[in-house]
């Protein structure tokens, strides 16, 4: 095995440990009593705005029941609401509150925090680096089928 790969895979174990331990710290800050899940979803409604539970559940790779669980008890801490579709108004869609919105933005703000305090120091040209090398590993190149011929 050749020593470059291995060395490779303890710091990427390294880099999900810290960010899972990131990601913990990061739902904590969203809200205390609520589990990570919870924040996942709130992040993703940040993101990308109102959306039916469904899509929701499917976005973050969640059951419905677990979603809609997490919702109603996100709903009753003032971080999400419901309203009915516009289009037919028996669907109904998810989005966050201004209060919600807040503290996603917290929440991010704790991230962002934490990402810039590692790399204080760091010249320009090095975090470039690590980004662009990080960007070519997370998102290879494939050979397209054509490029045989």
């Amino acid at each position: 095995m050749n020593p470059a790969t291995q060395q490779l895979g303890l710091e990427i174990n390294a880099l999900l440990g810290a960010s899972r331990a990131l990601t913990e710290r990061s739902a904590a800050a969203f809200h205390e009593d609520l589990r990570p899940a919870a924040f996942h979803i709130a992040r993703w409604l940040y993101a990308y705005g109102p959306a039916k539970p469904s899509d929701v559940a499917e976005a973050v790779a969640m059951d419905r029941s677990s979603t809609s669980a997490l919702l109603k008890r996100m709903a009753s801490l003032d971080l999400t609401q419901s309203s009915r579709t516009p289009e037919d108004g028996r669907s109904m869609l998810v989005s966050l509150t201004p209060t919600g919105r807040a503290q996603v933005e917290r929440a991010l703000a704790l991230r962002q925090g934490e990402l810039e305090q590692r790399v204080e120091g760091w010249s320009p040209s090095d975090l470039d680096a690590l980004v662009s090398l990080l960007g070519r590993f997370n998102h290879p190149q494939h050979p397209s089928d054509d490029s045989n011929s």
